[in-house]
C-alpha cells in the first residue's frame, strides 16, 4: 500500500518538488541579491520603524540584510511552511478522506487488510513523500544560498528545513486524523485552516496579550520557530514535540478509521 500510494503521488509531489524549488530560486536566487545591493532599506534601524502589529506577524522581523534575519523573516517564517502546510494537506486528503467521499475506496476497504495497518501505511507514504519533496528543496536551497554567497551554515539551513518539514507532517497527519473520523475532505481542511491560522497568530500578534499568549503551548508553530534554528541550530527538544505530537495524531487517525463505518 505505500509503494501503491507514492505511485499515486508521484505527479503532485513533482510538481510540489518544482513550484517549491522555483519559489526558492525567486526569493533567495533573485530578492536576497538586490537586498544586499541595498543594505540601509532593510537594516535593522530601518526595519525598527515599521509598524509593531507588522513586525509581529512577520514574527518579529529580524534584520533581513542579514543572510539568516532574512531567511528567518521572509523565507522560513511563513511563506515556506504555509506552502508545505498545503502540501501536506493536500497529500493526505488524496490518501483517505478523498477517496472515500469519491467512493474509490471501496476495493480498498474490501481486501483483507487490517483497517489499522492500513491507516498507518498510508500516513508512512505521505510522511515519506512529503519528506522527498524537503530533502529535495533543501538541496535546491543550499545550492541557491552558495550561488549568491549567503553566509549561512549548511546545517542551519537543515535545521529549520527540518522543522517546516515536521510542521507540515503535524498538520498533514491532522488532516489525515480528522479525514478517518469524519470521511470528509472539507472538514479535514477546514480543521487544517483554523488551527493553522490562529495557531500563526497566538504566536505572532498575540504573543504580548495575556489573555492569548498562554495558547502558544497547543500552537505547532511556537515549536517550530521558537528555537530559532538559522540562529542556533536544531531545538531537539522543541522538535521532539512536534513529532511526539504527530506520533498521537497518527494513533487518532488509526483508532477512528478503526471504529467508523466507512461510507463508501
Amino acid at each position: 500500500m505505500i509503494s501503491k500510494s507514492l505511485r499515486d503521488h508521484r505527479r503532485a509531489l513533482i510538481g510540489w518538488v518544482i513550484g517549491l524549488s522555483a519559489f526558492l530560486s525567486m526569493y533567495v536566487g533573485v530578492v536576497y541579491p538586490s537586498i544586499v545591493e541595498d543594505p540601509a532599506t532593510y537594516s535593522a534601524q530601518a526595519v525598527a520603524k515599521y509598524p509593531g502589529a507588522l513586525k509581529d506577524l512577520m514574527g518579529g522581523l529580524q534584520d533581513f540584510a542579514t543572510a539568516p534575519g532574512y531567511l528567518q523573516t521572509v523565507v522560513y517564517q511563513i511563506l515556506l511552511p504555509v506552502l508545505f502546510i498545503v502540501c501536506a494537506m493536500v497529500l493526505a486528503n488524496r490518501s483517505l478522506a478523498g477517496p472515500e467521499e469519491s467512493g474509490t475506496f471501496e476495493l480498498i476497504v474490501t481486501l483483507p487488510i487490517d483497517r489499522r495497518r492500513l491507516v498507518l501505511q498510508l500516513f508512512a507514504a505521505m510522511a515519506l513523500g512529503l519528506l522527498a519533496v524537503a530533502a529535495v528543496t533543501l538541496a535546491v536551497a543550499w545550492a541557491l544560498a552558495r550561488s549568491v554567497d549567503m553566509d549561512v551554515r549548511f546545517d542551519r539551513i537543515m535545521a529549520a528545513h527540518i522543522g517546516v518539514y515536521l510542521l507540515a507532517l503535524f498538520f498533514g497527519t491532522l488532516t489525515l486524523a480528522v479525514g478517518a473520523a469524519t470521511g470528509r475532505k472539507a472538514v479535514a481542511s477546514a480543521v487544517l485552516g483554523v488551527w493553522a491560522v490562529l495557531g500563526y497568530m497566538v504566536v505572532t500578534v498575540g504573543k504580548n496579550v495575556d489573555a492569548v499568549s498562554w495558547l502558544k503551548w497547543v500552537s505547532p508553530f511556537h515549536y517550530y520557530a521558537e528555537g530559532r534554528p538559522l540562529y542556533e541550530g536544531l531545538p531537539v527538544g522543541d522538535y521532539l514535540v512536534l513529532a511526539g505530537a504527530v506520533a498521537v495524531l497518527a494513533l487518532t487517525a488509526v483508532l477512528s478509521f478503526d471504529r467508523r463505518d466507512v461510507g463508501v
